[in-house]
């Protein structure tokens, strides 16, 4: 479920990624403070660039887990379970689920088939995945869902730095 993006939400994206925000549709996930996790972006940006990457991990400490699983060689290890045919057709299911869902926000010719994170035969990018995950829900990606179990981050528990949560002041 996408909830709408206040401006608060889009000031603490941008703290959190370092840039202004973009093609924002929504938020599709939450820090346990209520601080963005997710946001979903739009699959053709304000300036016509297109956009695959419909689910967007912002933040840090998030990311900082997906990175961490990346640089151990996590990565390969879920390669190897795309071998199994349970956990196989699991990732090309949230494949085609992560395609309706940016195409219920538009199609764009470009990025036609194209979803994130190396979906449906490949494990490319952890943070895409977890991205999906968190905004989907448990069983929808079963990549995303290892990420997050493996991570050692929780969305239940808040571990945002001051400048990310929501009841503390942006600094400028």
């Amino acid at each position: 479920m996408i909830e709408p993006a206040s401006e608060r939400d889009l000031e603490i994206m941008a703290a959190q990624l370092g840039r202004t925000m973009r093609g924002v549709l929504g938020i599709g996930a939450r820090c346990a403070c209520g601080a963005p996790t997710v946001v979903v972006t739009s699959p053709r940006l304000p300036d016509g660039t297109p956009f695959p990457t419909f689910y967007y991990l912002t933040h840090p400490a998030a990311t900082a887990a997906a990175s961490r699983l990346e640089a151990d060689g996590t990565m390969a290890a879920l390669q190897e379970r795309l071998a199994e045919p349970e956990v196989g057709a699991a990732y090309a299911a949230a494949h085609e689920a992560y395609l309706a869902d940016r195409a219920a926000h538009g199609e764009v010719e470009e990025i036609a088939g194209i979803s994130a994170g190396g979906m449906p035969t490949r494990v490319k990018c952890l943070h895409a995945v977890l991205a999906h995950a968190l905004a989907a829900g448990p069983g929808v990606n079963p990549i995303g869902d290892l990420v997050l179990e493996l991570g050692g981050w929780s969305p239940e528990r808040c571990d945002c730095d001051p400048a990310s949560r929501g009841e503390h002041p942006i600094p400028r």
